[in-house]
């Protein structure tokens, strides 16, 4: 049957515009938080049956939740929220969408245009408010450009480097009424990206002479679809080359291939950073060299030709002077490379590659994810390797929250697939994780979802509870409860001689009681000996659960950079030497970890 609103002659309130041009761009749920200036559209929702609508607590949860449906699916999120205080706690999951290269729609409400400008009831400038933190921003006056706007900012959000896009709607041109446009006559597609074959033999004939080769892969690899990630592993074999990931990378390369050097950067693996700093050509794909993966700038692999492959122009030179760029999407850049390698390139590796990986080797031997375990006490490394003994074959969906924990689960999951870590990497939201795995749920309802959290982060948006118990919403929270602010106070350590300035809680609630207020499943573990059941009963409960898992307070994340130092100048704390005896004390960890640096 045909839908009415497609007859051009028809005529239809904005509100079922806005509805009908959400059904064509494949939108099946959005979070949101109803007021007074989008009710028009939720009167709408009310009388239709095709879009799930999921009621948050807090409009940044709805953000979040929307990031999360966006990163574990490639797909756009949809968030709907009213004016004034309604968009407003919107912007920073709007901002975390934009550095991350997440692809969101955003709709708001605003007060009538009769009242725009008069410092109206809930009024606020969202286009001003919302404009650096968005790819791009509509406020829409006219009926006219109603449908035509909502398939345009769908089509901005998911093109190119994606991103969020925010469309504002006053309250009466909800309700004036218009005809509809689909989405077929108005959509605007990207210009194609077309890469320079002489860049294409040039970045091949550096990779073909490498003796001391290294693939650095970001988010723009999995933002480009499974196809890219497939790619990069047929790059990595044909290469010889081992991989190293950014935090928004982790699992487009497999964490269980032998190739596979871990994450690089601030909190990266040891023998990542130097083979990035002692490496003869980096490639780097979908990755724009972030000040926590650099270091000191004018120190970061200062020996090496440097090819980068991103589909964002603007990326490229832009912090790192690069000798090849390639403007292409990832899947289109490695494949590229793919067909310019010389045939031979396989056969040419062992001679070319074997020093290096010689000496990749030794630094693996320095095993800089080590950490002592205690008999009593439960290590949060530990913690996070016994989570993922029990989970991995389940290909679960990992969200985190933001600090130590986050860069404990980067360090010890090793993810296989793509669009299964959902984290927030450039803005470090705390309040992340929770409403992202509610994201990621309801888009995957058949998979296993984890949030991995702090104390502290987890109580920022822990109000979602009531959200995961409300839609049968089965995620589970594994709480690493230190007691701190853990990544605060571990920086106040290093560089503010210990004061540990307002980064204890000593007011913290009873999270397992918590939980079951809200109708959850609390679980509470602090002994290393019950961990292991503790977290098979998690994982057997039906519905949503908090999981608060008692770890050592003072434990420190490592190995770390130390700020203003370049990437190979490494804190690997004091259990990371293979050599060292491992019955020995651990180190007073108000003392300073010895440097490492090559």
């Amino acid at each position: 049957m045909t839908n009415p609103l497609h007859h051009s002659d028809a005529t239809f309130s904005g509100a079922e515009i806005i509805l009908q041009a959400l059904r064509d761009n494949g939108v099946d749920t959005i979070f949101g938080y109803p007021g007074g200036a989008v009710l028009p559209i939720y009167d709408e929702l009310f009388q239709q049956s095709e879009i799930r609508h999921i009621l948050v607590r807090h409009e940044q949860s709805a953000g979040h939740a929307a990031e999360g449906y966006a990163r574990s699916t490639g797909k756009v999120g949809v968030v709907l929220v009213t004016s004034g205080p309604g968009v407003t706690n919107m912007v920073t999951p709007l901002q975390n969408a934009l550095m991350d290269s997440t692809p969101i729609v955003c709709i708001s409400g605003q007060v009538p245009t009769g009242l725009i400008g008069t410092d109206a009831f809930q009024e606020c400038d969202t286009v001003g408010i919302t404009r650096p933190c968005t790819k791009h921003n509509y406020i829409v006056t006219d009926i006219k450009d109603l449908a035509r706007t909502v398939h345009e900012a769908f089509e901005i959000a998911r093109s190119g480097r994606p991103g969020p896009v925010l469309i504002d709607i006053p309250k009466d041109v909800q309700m004036s009424m218009g005809r509809y446009v689909a989405p077929d006559t108005t959509s605007r597609r990207s210009p194609d990206v077309s890469i320079k074959q002489s860049e294409v033999e040039v970045a091949a004939e550096l990779l073909a002479g490498a003796r001391r080769g290294i693939i650095y892969s970001g988010g723009g690899v999995i933002n480009a679809g499974a196809e890219a990630s497939g790619l990069l592993r047929d790059l990595a074999s044909a290469t010889g080359f081992p991989v190293t990931s950014t935090l928004m990378g982790l699992g487009a390369f497999p964490g269980t291939d032998p190739a596979w050097l871990g994450m690089l950067g601030l909190h990266g693996t040891y023998e990542a950073n130097m083979a990035m700093h002692e490496c003869d050509v980096m490639l780097c794909v979908g990755a724009r060299f972030d000040d926590r993966v650099t270091g000191l700038v004018n120190r970061f692999s200062p020996h090496s030709k440097k090819i980068h492959i991103d589909i964002d122009p603007s990326s490229i030179n832009k912090i790192v002077p690069v000798d090849v760029r390639m403007r292409a999407d990832a899947a289109q850049g490695i494949r590229s490379l793919l067909d310019a390698l010389p045939r031979n390139i396989q056969q040419s590796r062992p001679e070319r590659l074997d020093a290096w990986w010689s000496r990749i080797n030794e630094w693996r031997a320095r095993k800089s994810l080590s950490y002592r375990a205690q008999r009593s006490t439960i290590m949060p490394q530990f913690a996070l390797e016994r989570l993922w003994h029990a989970i991995n074959e389940r290909d679960p969906i990992v969200t985190t929250e933001v600090g130590q924990h986050q860069m404990w689960a980067a360090q010890f999951f090793k993810f296989t697939s793509p669009n299964r870590f959902v984290t927030s990497g450039g803005l470090g939201t705390m309040g992340f994780g929770l409403p992202a795995a509610l994201g990621a749920q309801l888009a995957n309802p058949e998979a296993l979802v984890i949030n991995v959290a702090g104390d502290a982060s987890i109580q920022m948006n822990m109000k979602e509870l009531a959200t995961a118990v409300q839609y049968q919403v089965p995620v589970k929270n594994f709480v690493l409860n230190n007691s701190h602010l853990g990544m605060v106070r571990q920086l106040q350590q290093h560089f503010h001689h210990n004061r540990k300035s307002h980064s204890y809680s000593d007011a913290l609630p009873d999270f397992a009681k918590l939980a079951e207020a809200y109708g959850a499943r609390g679980i509470i573990c602090s002994h290393p000996d019950d961990l292991d059941d503790a977290i098979g009963e998690m994982l057997a409960w039906p519905g949503p659960v908090v999981f608060d898992c008692r770890v050592a307070q003072l434990e420190n994340c490592y190995p770390m950079i130390k700020s203003g130092r370049g990437h190979n100048e490494m804190w690997l704390g004091p259990d990371a030497d293979a050599n060292e005896d491992s019955s020995a004390a651990v180190s007073d960890m108000r003392s300073e970890p010895e440097l490492h640096a090559i």
